[in-house]
């Protein structure tokens, strides 16, 4: 099993992540790092756009071809990850060259939509360029010294928040707020990942994707943004920033906001847009990728869905919070976010989840049944986990022709 970690493709390293508890249960457990932010995702044109996909992929053909000294076994690799490491391998499962390096992948949080079109790739890397002040070059960007390259990017990142015109930084940008995501360039990526997949890539890869009920609340908690925003500013009479409107996500503002309060009466404006921005950045993704994987691949491989609901107390089944279940790393400390668990999180749980990763990994069932496009079947991960059928039947509706 290989580990992908997240971070918005900008920061993060493998130092959270401690397999033990994956070795103890019988599987070799890889965890990679692989260059982020521009060191990463720069396109100047030139040809070396998306190292940071092929630091992915480098790393799959060395597990390939060295795992078994291990004790591994290169036929029966499974890709896993969460945020970004997700959209990595929903990028990676579209990928001709990752072709063949993994048989399965469970995406967590993230799926197959965040890869963007090579004109706002390189539009954005000029903008680094000016800010630096130098050639927009490989050879003058790798001269700059690396807390000045750091400096621009979060200065650049500052400029898109406070100016974020679709016009200037491109829709892509605009929208996900993520300078730096894989692009589109024609080679090693040949086109949207979501179309390639839903086309017949990634055909013998067995997928379990899914969410956490309230993913992006996390990020509206975190920046205080959920305190702020009220009913004005959703139904757009006023906006404390533009991604405080419905509309910014690519819905009508009025048939939305109708739409999530019915089905969240009792949720606070801030709540509510939580529960937009978790649709439009994990959940829908999400279910068009079973939608893709289960229509193009119904034969042959498997697609299991599930949502993660365990609430971490006065919080919620927020974004990352089911990353210490998988790793069966609920009393490890802060290091798997420990002081977001509370006290007493059910270790029950933990088992349970755990198990299910390892039991796919190793045979390609976790334990409940398929997804399709009749019963659309979710796992459930709550204290008691259940099966669901089609639980998000209105949200598909809502999205439908949006993301």
């Amino acid at each position: 099993m290989v580990w992908i970690q997240g971070g918005a493709f900008e920061f993060g390293s493998t130092a959270a992540y401690d397999g033990t508890t994956f070795a103890r249960d019988g599987v070799v457990c890889v965890v990679i790092n692989w260059r982020v932010g521009a060191d990463g995702f720069l396109d100047l044109g030139d040809g070396n756009a998306n190292a940071g996909l092929l630091d992915q992929v480098a790393a799959l053909e060395w597990i390939r071809d060295n795992i078994a000294a291990f004790g591994g076994d290169p036929g029966n690799v499974t890709v896993f990850g969460q945020s970004a490491g997700a959209m990595s391998i929903g990028v990676l499962l579209a990928t001709p060259r990752a072709e063949g390096l993994f048989r399965r992948a469970i995406l967590q949080s993230g799926a197959a939509h965040h890869a963007i079109p090579t004109g706002t790739a390189r539009r954005i890397a000029g903008f680094l360029a000016e800010k630096l002040g130098v050639p927009p070059t490989r050879d003058a960007m790798a001269a700059v010294p690396t807390q000045r390259l750091l400096a621009a990017q979060a200065e650049l990142k500052a400029d898109l928040i406070a100016r974020p015109d679709p016009q200037h930084w491109g829709q892509d940008a605009v929208a996900s707020l993520m300078l730096w995501q894989p692009t589109i360039d024609g080679d090693v990526i040949p086109g949207r990942p979501i179309d390639r997949i839903a086309a017949g890539s990634g055909a013998a890869v067995d997928l379990i994707v899914g969410t956490n009920a309230e993913d992006w609340k996390l990020f509206l908690a975190i920046t205080g943004v959920l305190a702020k925003v009220t009913e004005e500013d959703l139904a757009e009479v006023r906006s404390v920033d533009v991604f405080s409107r419905i509309s910014a996500y690519g819905l009508p503002a009025e048939k939305a906001l109708r739409e999530y309060r019915s089905h969240y009466p009792a949720s606070s404006p801030g709540e509510l847009l939580a529960a937009v921005e978790t649709d439009w950045w994990v959940r829908i993704p999400v279910i068009r990728l079973a939608d893709a994987h289960a229509g193009a691949q119904a034969a042959s491989a498997r697609t299991y869905m599930y949502e993660f609901g365990w609430p971490a107390p006065g919080l919620g089944a927020v974004h990352a919070m089911e990353v210490p279940f998988v790793f069966d790393a609920l009393h490890k400390g802060s290091r798997l976010f420990g002081p977001l668990l509370g006290t007493d999180p059910p270790q029950e749980l933990a088992n349970t989840v755990h198990s299910a990763w390892i039991s796919f990994a190793a045979t390609g069932d976790p334990g409940w049944p398929r997804y399709n496009h009749g019963s659309r079947t979710t796992m459930l991960f709550e204290a008691e986990p259940r099966l669901i059928r089609d639980p998000r039947a209105w949200e598909r509706d809502l999205w439908r022709d949006v993301r």
